[in-house]
């Protein structure tokens, strides 16, 4: 079935224009509560760490804090989106729609990448008052925010066509993605881990996000970028896969 870029625009336009109405809430919370990460961490591990040589350590932490808000809040816009469409009967309106199940998957994972890179940048400006870290390789910012974004939109249109209520999301963002996102390096390096926890840290997908993304900042990291970028990738793809597959079979959403 072709895309229609009507429809999905349409779609993509109402889905950035809901969280938008409430940036307070699902932009500006999100920076301070980085911006009260950084203050904490920064303030008393400043002076006492030391990372890739010469880079203090509020330096280090802003590329971390930035990538976490960008995965956390892609994977809240489309998830939310979802559950609260079924639980308010919204959903309908869509579903009558003639969007093929293409339309769907970009207009939900589109809307998540856009939030997760506003509150990313905005986490990101502010932070510049406390350090202004370096921009080695700018390329591969944007290549692993973009498609950090968009793993996490991507599995949050997974969680909200699984779940049925705000309670089994809140499973899924509670047990999998704020432990995978805390335990990814955003306020260490690895390399300070014993082996067994380096070894651990290596089976984190969100750990190969952040990593190559703080690699365009200081053009140092725990491996290789490409690496990364690889596993990135493929792990973009698996998730695609299976949501478009499950848009296209309408799990949990048809009759």
């Amino acid at each position: 079935m072709m895309l229609h870029p009507t429809g999905w625009l349409a779609l993509l336009y109402k889905e950035t224009l809901r969280f938008w109405k409430v940036g307070f809430q699902t932009v500006g919370a999100p920076v301070l509560t980085a911006v009260l990460y950084l203050m904490v961490f920064g303030h008393v591990l400043e002076g006492h760490v030391k990372v890739y040589g010469s880079v203090s350590y509020t330096a280090f932490l802003i590329p971390g804090l930035v990538m976490m808000s960008v995965l956390q809040n892609a994977f809240a816009n489309s998830s939310s989106s979802i559950v609260q469409s079924k639980i308010m009967g919204s959903l309908v309106f869509v579903l009558l729609t003639p969007l093929s199940h293409w339309g769907w998957f970009f207009a939900y994972v589109g809307s998540s990448v856009i939030r997760g890179l506003a509150v990313g940048l905005g986490v990101f400006v502010v932070t510049l008052f406390f350090a202004v870290p370096d921009f080695v390789a700018p390329a591969w910012i944007v290549v692993f925010a973009f498609l950090g974004a968009a793993i996490l939109g991507t599995l949050g249109v997974i969680a909200g066509l699984w779940a049925e209520k705000f309670d089994q999301m809140a499973v899924f963002q509670n047990f999998l993605i704020m432990p995978m996102t805390f335990l990814s390096g955003v306020f260490y390096s690895i390399g300070s881990l014993p082996p067994f926890w380096q070894g651990v840290s290596h089976l984190n997908p969100f750990f190969y996000m952040i990593d190559g993304f703080r690699y365009g900042f200081f053009g140092v990291s725990d491996i290789s970028p490409w690496v990364s970028l690889a596993i990135v990738g493929g792990a973009w793809l698996a998730v695609s896969a299976l949501a478009v597959h499950l848009l296209r079979i309408g799990y949990k959403i048809r009759g």
